[in-house]
């Protein structure tokens, strides 16, 4: 009989978070480029035998969210082996957009007993695309880069040297943040098989199953203080880039006492443009919006999600069908999506949602191909703006937020890497909406050019700002300039040396009227 102590199961539950985060500061310091080491891209968890989630790091929502929900289709039917690394990033393989490449390490007890699987998903500013960047305003999922199916990087501890080639890694030596993500695993298997091993392998299962069932309880309780009903909320995205404008989302949800359900099947079909997104995306922004709702100490597991139905219509914008494009779902239809889900929640209850933020992630994505020099260089970023205020604070000024929870990567860095030279950086002031509680000021962010190069903006809340809640104003809508020139929020064109970008990015929604 194993103890129900709620201090052990705490315990377990501390330890199996620190080694996710401890594989987090491995992939840190191991990787090359700014993406992952400096804007903090990436993401780490640790799933049972069955692919279901028991344990993440506070990394990114969009990551963990989707890996949670797709992980057990990922690794079943797989004759896993000790020293096997599996990497894919296949949207419709378990993936969310090509650049965030997912590398996946079975974790073995004495090299025989399968007891769990740890995984990173890290983003790559160059995934083979022909658009520096690899963000491009795409209609085609070919058009975004290098589609990888689940593939055997490293099968029985040999590098398996045709998925090397498939990458474009030159050595058998894996250089780079592939090497990193695998050393992160690599950190994260002997912590765990440790823990196995001190625990014994009935206790560890044990504490999985009483740490899954807690936070079923502990969702269950969030759920139960919201008014039972139906909620319905309807937003639009501002365009695809493509020539489709004012793309509806909805979602209806149905509240019972103990169980949710979030109906996304009114909202609008797939574009030709690349806002389209896998269902495991929309599982991601449904998940984060409910464990916003539950206390900080509820575990990060499975258990979390048993309440949570989600239906989509396939062929949707929110359950693309392949070829569909989907750079831009990962990151902008996945923002928009918790302000969707919150605003029908505020009809349930109002005293806990806040207004909307800033409803975009401003992707910005750069670089230069040169054939005749046979070089490229790739940057990618997405810039921090206002959140929504809620019932009892403001919202915060320059926070990446919800579905993102990355950094602006750090002016030295960036300067020090790329031709690139940052004029200004500061808080865009009163572009927060007005209320009670004002809602968070975005920012304003310059860029000049020290070369030639090509742009490229995927960002939304251009035509419309974050709404406000209970007589709250609107946040600012977001601005993209060239050398003082309006652009539109998705965009790809050259610039020259001496050229001056600038993203303005929205500020959040205020909440209540003002008093």
């Amino acid at each position: 009989m194993v103890s129900e102590d709620p201090i052990e199961l705490n315990l377990f539950s501390s330890r199996v978070s620190a080694i996710c985060e401890e594989m987090g500061s491995v992939l840190k310091r191991a990787a090359f480029s700014p993406n992952i080491k400096d804007r903090l891209d990436y993401s780490c968890a640790i799933f049972d035998r069955n692919g279901e989630m028991f344990a993440q790091a506070d990394h990114m929502p969009v990551h963990l969210g989707s890996m949670a929900y797709a992980m057990h289709q990922i690794v079943r039917g797989v004759e896993w082996k000790p020293g096997d690394c599996l990497v894919l990033n296949d949207p419709y393989l378990g993936g969310t957009h090509l650049p965030d490449v997912t590398v996946i390490s079975p974790v073995f007890l004495n090299e025989i007993q399968l007891v769990g699987f740890v995984v990173n998903r890290a983003h790559h500013a160059n995934i083979g695309c022909d658009t520096p960047g690899s963000m491009p305003i795409s209609s085609h999922l070919e058009e975004e880069g290098l589609v990888i199916p689940p593939t055997f990087l490293v099968r029985n501890g040999e590098v398996q040297q045709s998925a090397a080639r498939l990458l474009g890694i030159q050595s058998v030596g894996l250089t780079g943040d592939f090497a990193a993500q695998i050393g992160a695993n690599q950190i994260g298997e002997t912590r765990l098989e440790k823990l196995v091993k001190i625990m014994g392998l009935y206790v560890y299962e044990r504490r999985i199953t009483q740490l899954n069932d807690l936070a079923e309880g502990l969702a269950s309780i969030a759920v139960s203080k919201l008014k039972p009903g139906e909620y319905r909320f309807v937003d639009y995205l501002d365009d695809d880039g493509c020539g489709t404008e004012n793309i509806k989302l909805s979602v209806h949800i149905h509240i019972a006492s103990d169980s949710v359900v979030l109906d996304f099947s009114e909202s609008a079909c797939m574009v030709k443009g690349n806002l389209n997104c896998p269902e495991a995306v929309v599982a991601a922004a449904s998940f984060y919006c409910f464990r916003c709702l539950m206390p900080s100490y509820t575990p990060a597991c499975h258990g979390l999600f048993r309440s949570i139905k989600i239906k989509t219509q396939e062929g949707s914008i929110l359950s693309a069908k392949r070829p569909a494009a989907v750079a831009a779902g990962n990151v902008e239809t996945s923002m928009r999506l918790v302000d969707l889900i919150f605003g029908a929640l505020s009809k349930a209850s109002s005293d806990l949602i806040p207004s909307a933020g800033q409803g975009t992630m401003n992707n910005l994505a750069m670089g230069l191909i040169s054939e005749s020099q046979n070089t490229r260089w790739d940057y990618y970023e997405t810039v921090a703006g206002g959140t929504g205020g809620g019932p009892n604070y403001p919202g915060l000024d320059g926070k990446h937020s919800h579905m993102t929870n990355t950094l602006n990567t750090p002016i030295e860095s960036l300067e020090m890497h790329y031709p690139l030279r940052i004029n200004r950086y500061e808080i865009r002031d009163h572009s927060g909406g007005v209320g009670q509680n004002r809602g968070g000021d975005g920012i304003v962010r310059e860029y000049e050019f020290l070369d030639n190069a090509r742009v490229t903006i995927l960002s939304e809340r251009r035509s419309r700002g974050p709404w406000g809640l209970k007589g709250g104003r609107s946040g600012a809508p977001g601005k993209n300039l060239l050398n003082g020139n309006l652009l539109p929020g998705k965009c790809s064109f050259k610039v020259n040396h001496g050229d001056k970008l600038s993203i303005k990015t929205p500020g959040g929604g205020g909440w209540g009227g003002k008093q």
